[in-house]
């Protein structure tokens, strides 16, 4: 059963019952509400916040979650500082996706930039590129080579 086609003029018109569907929350059973790309853009949801994603690094998406943990629901500031002297590999890469983040917060949204805190941030595994090794009476090892998937999502604070 297809949805029918709404024009700019009848979602904008629709705004409050549609944003009140979408940000209801669903069982396991019934089916969320689900907005295309295009009605998300008009009816302006996801606006209110900076997104930054890092895909493939070279890192165990278990090293970065470390991290990830320390700056959650904190300050933008803090997170920075927190990031900047934590003695771990994932630390670089956090550091340059917060500034991404703020950057598109503020650039691309108009967000003040010292109201905003980390509000989510999680690591994925991504693909575990396989390499192999000689062992010993001329056998073959395998080696993982893991990958994760970082994202970073600022909000301003009321």
């Amino acid at each position: 059963m297809e949805r029918k086609i709404l024009s700019s003029q009848e979602l904008l018109d629709k705004r409050e019952e549609l944003i009140e569907k979408y940000s209801a929350e669903s069982r396991k059973s019934n089916k969320p509400f689900i907005l295309s790309k295009r009605e998300r853009k008009v009816l302006g949801i996801g606006r209110d916040q900076g997104k930054a994603t890092l895909n493939y690094a070279r890192i165990s998406a278990r090293k970065v979650k470390i991290v990830l943990d320390l700056i959650r629901d904190k300050s933008l500031e803090e997170a920075y500082a927190i990031v900047r002297f934590t003695p771990k590999a994932a630390s670089e890469l956090i550091y340059k996706l917060l500034k991404s983040a703020e950057a598109n917060a503020v650039n691309n949204f108009e967000l003040d930039g010292e109201k905003l805190y980390v509000a989510e941030c999680f690591a994925n595994q991504g693909p575990t590129l396989k390499r192999m090794r000689a062992a010993s009476r001329g056998r073959g090892m395998r080696i993982n080579k893991r990958t994760s998937n970082i994202t970073v999502v600022l909000k301003e604070r009321d």
